[in-house]
């Protein structure tokens, strides 16, 4: 062209393909949206069941239809049965007590200790263990309708591990614990725990006798006999509570367990029901419980010498009560002679049937007895064995 030729404005111009108004680029725009468009419709298809539950929508919650059970079965209505039936005798006992607050002065009253105890009559007296109010101030006993009483004490043995609580309450709310025996029981028979673990009250735990004759030491370290072992579970709380046959009797008073953490290990013991049967009675008449008299002391110092020395397992008698059973029956004791020389007296081999050791066997051995019945003594005297007989006091 000319260089001062005029460009012709009417001429046709030929837009760039990336022009806005090219139908190219609005072709490949349109794929692309209807491709985005596509993709979207698919992926709301696939999750939309996802979204749904998520968002609740169109969700509609329904209760599943109950499935009838039908009648409880045998054991699960004995069960019942035995709660129903002993849990109402069953307290939850709460104790305190006093101490001076130094700075102050004053005397206050604080909160010691839990523990269970069941109705022995109508009277009023609540039988528990003694380590659940050994020390304490006061005593409340709490039924399962939640009526709470203050309790005096009756009296304790400390030996048994056994005391007895009197409240003043109505007949109505008193329902005295059926008694049963425990010179009975079998090894696998099942039995039911009823107290207040931890504090919560009105707890059935059910097991069987795993053992018997058991021995655990009492509060004043005696030695407590023929207790049984059970594998119900008992935790801090049931200790005082009842333990139960299959009738609904009570067999034994939850006292202890085994466990080196302090909560059930399937290990516990329960102070036999025949020994209760015969210490309560006494509590509550005297006070006390006193195993009947013999009559006659020993000394096991001397008894373990005897055993050492000579190989023979029984007990020195050291003092004889001339008055007293033993020494009404002839039971001869340690003399010291004039030159100052000891003779010895009579060796005790045997009281009932059960060899005696020590000064726990003997009294053990009474705890099985009480005052008028009659036992049978085998003694070594002169190197021959004697059976004597003598009514106990």
């Amino acid at each position: 062209m000319h260089p001062d030729a005029q460009p012709d404005t009417n001429a046709a111009r030929v837009p760039p393909a990336s022009a806005p108004g090219n139908p190219q680029a609005r072709g490949i725009r349109r794929q692309l949206l209807l491709s985005w468009i596509l993709m979207f419709a698919l992926a709301s298809m696939l999750l939309w069941p996802s979204m749904k539950y998520w968002l609740g929508i169109g969700v509609r919650g329904e209760p599943r239809t109950v499935t009838p059970r039908g009648a409880l079965a045998d054991f699960e209505q004995a069960t019942v049965r035995i709660f129903r039936q002993s849990s109402p005798s069953v307290v939850f006992i709460t104790t305190s007590s006093q101490y001076a607050n130094r700075w102050t002065r004053r005397i206050q009253e604080v909160e010691s200790g839990t523990g269970s105890g069941f109705v022995w009559d109508k009277s009023g007296h609540i039988v528990t263990n003694f380590h659940v109010i050994e020390g304490a101030s006061a005593a409340r006993v709490i039924f399962s309708d939640q009526s709470t009483y203050t309790a005096d004490l009756v009296g304790a043995s400390p030996d048994n591990d056994l005391a007895v609580l009197r409240i003043k309450a109505p007949e109505s709310l008193l329902h005295p614990v059926l008694i049963g025996e425990s010179n009975s029981l079998e090894v696998g028979q099942s039995v039911f725990a009823i107290g207040n673990p931890f504090g919560l009250q009105q707890t059935l735990t059910t097991g069987i006798v795993s053992a018997k004759s058991r021995s655990i030491q009492s509060p004043s370290r005696r030695v407590i006999e023929d207790v049984i072992q059970i594998d119900a579970a008992i935790n801090p709380g049931n200790s005082g509570g009842p333990l139960l046959d299959s009738a609904g009797r009570l067999i034994g008073v939850n006292t202890a367990i085994y466990s080196p953490s302090g909560t059930s290990t399937g290990v516990g013991f329960s102070i036999p029901v025949d020994a209760v049967n015969r210490v309560i009675p006494q509590i509550i008449q005297f006070g006390q419980y006193a195993p009947p008299r013999i009559g006659f002391k020993i000394n096991d110092e001397l008894s373990r010498a005897l055993t050492r020395q000579f190989g023979i397992e029984g007990v020195i008698v050291t003092t004889v009560d001339p008055q007293g059973p033993a020494g009404l029956a002839g039971l001869q004791p340690t003399q010291l002679l004039a030159d100052g020389r000891a003779r010895l007296g009579d060796i005790v081999l045997e009281v009932d049937g059960r060899t005696v050791r020590s000064e726990d066997d003997l009294q053990n051995i009474l705890q099985r007895h009480t005052a008028g019945e009659r036992i049978e003594v085998v003694i070594l005297r002169n190197d021959a064995r004697v059976t004597l007989e003598l009514q106990l006091k």
